[in-house]
């Protein structure tokens, strides 16, 4: 029998990531026995796909096998930085679906150029722990605009997700659903400007885009909350990723990695390293232990005992951000109103 209707649903994006494929392993590990659980795979592409169901089956059979017969997968394409992927997506999950139960948006999309090599070394040798805490040497293209007109990063990270949000909405309103945006250790408010808000003259555009997940998060989860939907903002430390992979060889990789171990081993609280411990705050907010007025981070000591860490976030211009892609929503709406396609293909 199908557990799609009647089961607990939870949709993670990026789920073929470090992060998504350990949000989605601790939340089955976390989730009560007693529940049934679909769980909503999402990648641009069927082969990821694939690879990130086949990956958490394995993790069930050699860690969680009590869960093997109460969870049941399932899976759409989206790409956020094509407005049609997105509506395509919200469409097929309307007509399977009644309710949505957690949704973890999960988007971690750059536009990265390579390292400046010169400037990492001068900034490891005059201070290795920030050196890699908050990277300035990472390169990133300046005006990479997607095929909608947009600041690509700023539609794959923020806007796209959030249209996406407000296609489902009822589906996550039907059952008190909880919404877990990633955000970032690095999205410090010198990163927006308030005249660049699509990010198309940053050379800053990802830590850009995360400061912009906060500022969203807090312009709309007052609102949200009318309609019965709980809206959490977190950040997941620092761990190893594999999204900078392309940039590095076997030597710098490992001298990435030795330098987080410093870090953590000198005081830093959010060299995590593991993405097991980095998915610690995402799901401990979906499962109520965190609160919406606050930003959760995923901690740990320096012998690598996990703890989540509470913290304060500027909130300004907020409201000036959520107002922005409201008017950008409505725009949207009209443009599409006539377009629905279904991604998956027979």
């Amino acid at each position: 029998m199908s557990l799609i209707k009647d089961s607990t649903v939870a949709l993670i994006t990026g789920t073929s990531s470090n992060l998504g494929f350990n949000i989605a392993v601790r939340l089955l590990e976390q989730l009560p026995s007693s529940r049934d659980i679909t769980l909503i795979v999402t990648s641009r592409t069927l082969p990821k796909v694939k690879e990130s169901i086949n990956d958490i089956k394995q993790y069930i059979h050699e860690k969680i096998p009590e869960k093997k017969n109460k969870v049941e997968f399932d899976y759409i394409l989206v790409d956020f930085t094509d407005m049609v992927s997105i509506l395509s997506a919200y469409y097929e999950l309307d007509q399977k679906y009644t309710h949505i139960d957690y949704l973890f948006v999960n988007a971690a999309q750059g536009v990265y150029g390579g390292i400046d090599w010169k400037a990492a070394c001068v900034e490891v040798l005059q201070n290795p722990i920030d050196a890699v805490t908050s990277p300035t040497y990472k390169l990133q293209r300046i005006g990479v605009e997607s095929n909608d007109n947009m600041g690509l990063v700023f539609q794959a990270n923020v806007f796209g997700p959030y249209y996406f949000i407000h296609k489902i909405k009822h589906l996550l309103a039907k059952d008190h659903g909880k919404i877990i945006w990633i955000s970032s250790l690095m999205s410090h408010p010198k990163y927006l400007s308030f005249n660049d808000l699509q990010l198309l003259r940053s050379p800053e555009s990802y830590e850009g885009s995360k400061r912009l997940v906060d500022l969203l998060h807090y312009g709309t989860y007052k609102n949200l909350k009318k309609f019965g939907i709980d809206q959490y903002l977190v950040h997941p430390g620092i761990f190893t990723s594999f999204s900078f992979y392309q940039f590095l060889n076997v030597f710098t990789y490992y001298g990435m990695l030795m330098l987080f171990y410093l870090a953590r081993f000198l005081g830093s609280p959010y060299h995590n390293i593991s993405g097991y411990i980095a998915a610690n705050a995402p799901v401990s907010a979906a499962l109520g232990k965190s609160k919406q007025a606050i930003k959760t981070g995923s901690a740990c000591t320096r012998f690598g005992k996990e703890y989540l860490s509470y913290e304060e976030v500027d909130t300004t211009g907020s409201e000036d951000v959520a107002s922005y892609f409201n008017k950008l929503v409505k725009e949207w709406d009209e443009k599409l109103k006539d377009q629905i396609v279904n991604t998956r293909q027979p």
